[in-house]
């Protein structure tokens, strides 16, 4: 269940009916009233939502190697889709970050959330956890092979120009100089 919808979002009107149901997407179309009086079909694709999670311990993040059978290498943090409806955001996080990693952390914020396209019902959560409490073994699905590193957040900052880095949360790091401004962004960032 979304707790948190960031300002500006642009989400299926009540009134959508779905058309298409996919594996991931699903189309939807409703009636649009036009400027001059008229109306026309509009449509919009709807996706799982996804989240995505910043490991801190001991000054290190967790960068992640993965490979995925449709995607290739690729680096990334630990996530991926919030789709048990029950769960929340924070919920979907902390199941994805148990299953790819087996860690669990006390402490948690909310960095950003971002509507990727207009013409997709699809939010993006990502979090910053800290205060590592333990860890267990990784249970990754059939599709993943995942290889986990702790890395400085110089280290980050040049991976991300590494075209295999394009999941990273680039727009998180791109204005930050160093981990303590990572530690000291406000929860909710990118709310309005």
């Amino acid at each position: 269940m979304r707790t948190f919808i960031p300002k500006g979002a642009k989400l299926l009107p009540k009134d959508a009916e779905r058309v298409f149901k996919g594996v991931i997407f699903d189309v939807y179309q409703w009636q649009q009233e036009l400027f001059d009086g008229s109306s026309t079909t509009f449509e919009m694709l709807k996706r799982p939502d996804t989240v995505k999670v910043i490991p801190v311990k001991e000054g290190k993040l967790l960068v992640q190697e993965q490979e995925q059978p449709a995607l290739g290498f690729f680096y990334d943090f630990p996530g991926g889709r919030h789709d048990v409806e029950a769960e929340t955001e924070l919920e979907a996080v902390k199941r994805e970050l148990l299953e790819e990693t087996g860690m669990r952390f006390k402490t948690w914020k909310l960095l950003r959330v971002k509507q990727p396209e207009v013409k997709i019902d699809w939010l993006k959560y990502t979090f910053i956890a800290t205060d590592f409490l333990d860890q267990k073994e990784q249970k990754l699905d059939a599709g993943e092979k995942i290889n986990n590193t702790w890395i400085d957040f110089k280290e980050v900052n040049e991976l991300l120009k590494d075209p295999e880095a394009r999941y990273l949360a680039r727009d998180i790091f791109e204005n930050l100089n160093s981990l303590e401004e990572l530690l000291s962004m406000p929860d909710l960032y990118g709310k309005n």
